[in-house]
């Protein structure tokens, strides 16, 4: 399998546009050691030429343009990403559906929450059902990842959504307080795999539990939630009064805690806020996170499995 780091930041990506933080200028500087990052997400593929998405960022059209892989490459229109799969229904995780809206086939796969998301607001009209297959995707079951829109395509790739804690989008939030954090269909992990080797993406996870540790346990690459760098990151900094926990995300501490002694051969961060200190490598905490083993994922960071 290929995988492509198509992007690796959190909602509003790094540096984000309105922030004057110490990151976030080094960045837009051009320091080498604190690389701007695109949000999150992940393109898949078993022979290098049909590609499939996991999760459309707000930069999709940025990250296609980036990427010669997923550019066209024959005819007058054409396009070698067969499908979209969604790991919830986060504006960070559908926004980029709309830049994929010129009636080219490809299928979009999702639990029926996620796509019932889409199915209420008429904006993802755009995607033509007529060329966009919906594909609605049960949790807890491996199935074959088809794409190339109706009708559907082989792609020699499986793929299971399993349930993690997380919880609703924040847009969806009511009024009534904070929303509990509960294992369903809102927020899921992506297994893929071909038969041989299998990696798990899972961009949003509020708690390890003992099922997810022993799901993971023994993995050979995992791509995990690496928002917050402590709990308490957003109050500390002054940039907002929510909790790490409350914004539906394990901090980085406390992950590598969770993943001490599950034997993943190959851990990566992903889905990191502009206020994290790992997205500077001359950070202490960044040294922590290296001297632990763990990667930093980076746009245009690959991987062969």
């Amino acid at each position: 399998m290929h995988i492509l780091v198509l992007g690796a930041a959190a909602g509003g990506g790094f540096p984000q546009w309105n922030s004057h933080a110490e990151a976030c200028r080094r960045a837009r500087a051009g320091d080498p050691a604190v690389r701007p990052r695109t949000q999150a997400s992940l393109a898949v593929s078993r022979d290098g030429r049909d590609w499939f998405l996991l999760n459309a960022s707000p930069d999709l059209r940025q990250q296609i343009a980036a990427n010669p892989a997923l550019h066209p490459n024959h005819g007058l229109r054409s396009s070698p990403i067969a499908g979209v799969v969604l790991s919830g229904g986060d504006v960070d995780v559908i926004a980029g559906l709309l830049n994929l809206r010129e009636r080219q086939p490809f299928t979009l796969h999702g639990t029926a929450r996620t796509l019932g998301i889409l199915d209420a607001n008429p904006i993802f009209e755009v995607l033509a059902r007529d060329v966009v297959a919906r594909s609605a995707l049960p949790l807890n079951e491996r199935v074959p990842l088809t794409g190339c829109g109706i009708g559907g395509a082989e792609s020699g790739l499986w793929i299971e959504l399993f349930p993690v804690p997380g919880k609703v989008p924040l847009y969806l939030e009511g009024h009534d307080g904070p929303p509990p954090i509960v294992e369903g269909e809102d927020t899921v992990g992506v297994a893929v795999d071909d038969g041989e080797r299998r990696f798990f993406f899972i961009p949003g996870c509020a708690a390890m539990t003992t099922a997810l540790a022993d799901r993971l346990r023994g993995a050979e690459l995992v791509f995990f939630d690496g928002t917050l760098y402590t709990d308490t990151e957003m109050i500390d900094a002054g940039l907002g009064n929510k909790t790490g926990l409350r914004m539906g995300h394990m901090s980085v501490d406390a992950t590598l805690a969770a993943f001490a002694g599950l034997d993943v051969r190959r851990r990566v961060f992903i889905h990191i806020n502009n206020s994290n200190p790992i997205l500077m490598d001359d950070s202490p905490q960044r040294r922590v996170v290296d001297q632990a083993g763990w990667e930093v994922a980076f746009d245009g960071m690959e991987i062969a499995l």
